[in-house]
Order: C-alpha cells, then sequence, then structure tokens
C-alpha cells in the first residue's frame, strides 16, 4: 500500500478461542464520567493476590489447533483478548483518573491500562501451566469469564522485556496498595 492509498476504517478481528474464569465481573466499571472501582480498594487488594494464583483455562477453537503446536514448550505466554462487558458508548472515554480515583491525576486513556479504550484490547501476560488438546491452563489471568481471546503469542524476554522500565509516580503509588505496602 502507498502513501496516496487510503488504510480501511474498521478491521475485523475473530476470536480463536474463550476464557473460562472464576472471574465473573471485572474489578474496574466504566461509566460516563470515567471509570471506577466495582468493589472497596480492600477488596480489590484481596483479588489482586487471589488473581496471581487463580487458574483459569483458555479454550481455543478447533479450527486454530495447529496453531499451538510447540506453545508448550514456553513458561509464559502473551494473551491478548477482549474485555467484553464494556459497551461501545463506554469506549469513548478520552481521560479517566486512573483506577477511578480522584485523588489521582486524571490522564489520557493510552497512558492507562484502563478496559474503556477506542479499541479495548487486553493483554496478560500469564505462567502457562498445561496444554491439553484445545486447552491450556493458565495462571495469574485478571480476565473476566467468557471473554473472547483475540491471539496468543509466547512471552519472549529479548522481545517483550524491557531494561530499566520506568513508570511514573502515580502508577507506583495504585501498584504498591495492591501488593498491601502503603508505606514503601
Amino acid at each position: 500500500m502507498t502513501a496516496d492509498e487510503k488504510q480501511p476504517d474498521t478491521y475485523t478481528l475473530r476470536p480463536v478461542g474463550i476464557i473460562k474464569s472464576e472471574i465473573e465481573q471485572p474489578a474496574l466499571g466504566a461509566n460516563k464520567d470515567g471509570i471506577e472501582l466495582n468493589a472497596h480498594i480492600d477488596k480489590v487488594r484481596k483479588q489482586h493476590h487471589w488473581i496471581k494464583n487463580l487458574v483459569s483455562e483458555i479454550e481455543i477453537h478447533p479450527e486454530y489447533e495447529e496453531l499451538l503446536q510447540g506453545i508448550e514448550d514456553f513458561s509464559h505466554i502473551l494473551l491478548l483478548y477482549w474485555p467484553h462487558l464494556i459497551p461501545e458508548e463506554r469506549r469513548q472515554l478520552r481521560k479517566v483518573h486512573p483506577m477511578g480515583r480522584q485523588d489521582m491525576p486524571e490522564k489520557g486513556i493510552f497512558a492507562t491500562c484502563s478496559p474503556a479504550r477506542p479499541n479495548p484490547v487486553l493483554i496478560s501476560t500469564v505462567r502457562l501451566l498445561s496444554r491439553e488438546g484445545l486447552t491450556l491452563k493458565v495462571q495469574g489471568l485478571d480476565a473476566v469469564n467468557q471473554s473472547p481471546v483475540i491471539d496468543i503469542k509466547p512471552f519472549v524476554q529479548m522481545a517483550h522485556g524491557a531494561d530499566n522500565p520506568t513508570r511514573p509516580e502515580w502508577m507506583q503509588q495504585i501498584h504498591r496498595e495492591l501488593q498491601g505496602d502503603d508505606t514503601a
């Protein structure tokens, strides 16, 4: 395609599978004013710790079985999925308070991990515990049950890791609070 040719306005994504998880509702919700925690921070903190050990299953559609060949050789995978419980009208947000926290400065959606985004493609790095036919068992996935899987990639440190990444203080504070270490 040359620079003069117009790119399409839309693209088609086809789910390759579905997530089977004990998580029925996301920790974050989207409303017309931004995002909000669906529970008290103490409950979200407990859920965060619970998710670290949670085992979920990824059911791959049969037509994609051969694409799994060799995935079991990796300890971790990148899972791209669609947050299906976020309605279209909630994906128009441009700025939010991170985690719905009014005490945090408002940031552009692309500077946050908010699920309410123009193209709500979420990504998680998870431990791959096993592959049994079309089923991948993973640990540490924070996706809601029945979320469509868009893609799977092996986690490769050299390609997906970053040396000495930095993050703003507000994000560090959120992570400390989720870990239960408000003093660090």
